[in-house]
């Protein structure tokens, strides 16, 4: 199975581009945390990603350097050949599935949304949204009208 998550933070704004058959595909790269040992400085990898069509455009729209980004996809190795002839690969990973990441709590005056919690629910839980526009969801009123 070729599955991959990654819980990080965006190195640069995603870069938006539109093949010749008009899909658009963006690239970007998260910066993930190692796991450090005591006395050790903390580590990072810089993971590369590529998202297409309305995940993209989504990307795109909604991320910016700096802000935190949870992505499930699959990992790809792919060969090519550079201008000069010589033959290169490519590690990345493509993402079924973009979300947003609840971060540190907001103070007065930042530009992040936090969402509310719904009603009933700790202060603190955590909340993702997955490709769709934050005013598509509605607050639900109590745990007890759940179907699940």
């Amino acid at each position: 199975m070729n599955k991959v998550l990654l819980l990080g933070r965006l190195t640069a704004d995603p870069e938006l581009r539109q093949t010749q058959s008009n899909v658009s595909v963006a690239s970007f790269t998260v910066a993930v945390n190692r796991p450090f040992t005591k006395g050790a400085e903390r580590q990072a990898d810089f993971i590369d990603c590529v998202a297409w069509r309305n995940t993209a455009d989504f990307v795109c729209k909604y991320f910016s350097k700096g802000k935190p980004i949870l992505v499930e996809g699959r990992l790809q190795v792919r060969s090519y050949e550079d201008k000069q002839g010589i033959k290169r690969r490519a590690t990345e990973v493509v993402c079924d599935n973009v979300n947003f990441v609840e971060g540190a709590p907001r103070t007065e005056g930042t530009s992040s949304y936090s969402a509310p919690a719904p009603a009933g629910a700790p202060a603190d839980s955590g909340v993702a949204y997955s490709s769709g526009d934050v005013g598509d969801f509605q607050e639900v009123e109590g745990y007890d009208d759940l179907p699940f």
